[in-house]
């Protein structure tokens, strides 16, 4: 097994070195994105210099979720450069990257959140993404609340994981999203026993001035046990 593994690494890099170190046409890097080996994807978008049109933004992002984890940071990464440079071409995929901000790998969601960041002046990404962003982060939050924090299972830290991210998101996108609604969350994480969540909670009501609603919020989090908290 070891013999087998250790033959498939020399492969993907020696794929992967090949393809960084020749010259290939801008159509056959997409093509590569579209159906090449983990490692052709991967070399593929990051030797990619620009992305064209829609059609190949599309093909681009389908990477960056269910698919390899080479892939999906590779993507993340170039993200960051495209989605800046062609916002335009961006604005259809709110799912995927609803997906992609709650990755288990923290450097895709950091990267995939610094990247749709350029998008908040197109209304009709930011309509479609923070609706469906408090959505999925209300349907996290009532079954994170009856956790028991001490037992250490996997799936509470993942769905921890996923909404201590999606809050993280939030404070990046709070003033497009409902008010009612994002009071509606803020309420309820401000309750999680897991400091982490407060703790963004805290970073979220700091940004926040114009809903009155939230003050006790804010004062009840300054006087948070936890030190992470309070500091906000």
């Amino acid at each position: 097994m070891n013999d087998i593994l250790t033959e498939k690494y020399n492969n993907d890099f020696n794929t992967a070195l090949n393809i960084y170190e020749n010259s290939y046409s801008h159509e056959h890097l997409i093509e590569f994105l579209k159906q090449g080996s983990v490692a052709e994807k991967q070399a593929a978008a990051l030797k990619l210099d620009k992305i064209n049109s829609i059609d190949e933004a599309k093909i681009f992002i389908q990477n960056l979720t269910g698919c390899d984890g080479k892939i999906r940071e590779a993507v993340s990464f170039r993200l960051k450069e495209f989605i800046p440079s062609t916002p335009e071409f961006f604005t259809e995929f709110s799912e995927i990257l609803l997906d992609a901000v709650i990755d288990i790998n923290g450097n895709i969601c950091r990267n995939t959140i610094e990247a749709i960041k350029s998008l908040k002046n197109i209304p009709k990404f930011t309509n479609q993404f923070c609706n469906m962003l408090a959505k999925r982060t209300s349907e996290l939050i009532e079954p994170i609340k009856d956790f028991d924090f001490q037992d250490g299972k996997y799936k509470i830290n993942k769905e921890v994981f996923k909404l201590y991210w999606y809050l993280e998101t939030i404070s990046e996108f709070h003033e497009f999203i409902d008010k009612r609604k994002l009071t509606e969350i803020l309420t309820e994480t401000k309750n999680i026993r897991e400091y982490t969540i407060r703790e963004k909670t805290a970073k979220i009501l700091s940004k926040i001035n114009d809903i009155p609603e939230l003050s006790k919020l804010k004062t009840d989090l300054k006087n948070d046990p936890n030190y992470y908290v309070r500091r906000f």
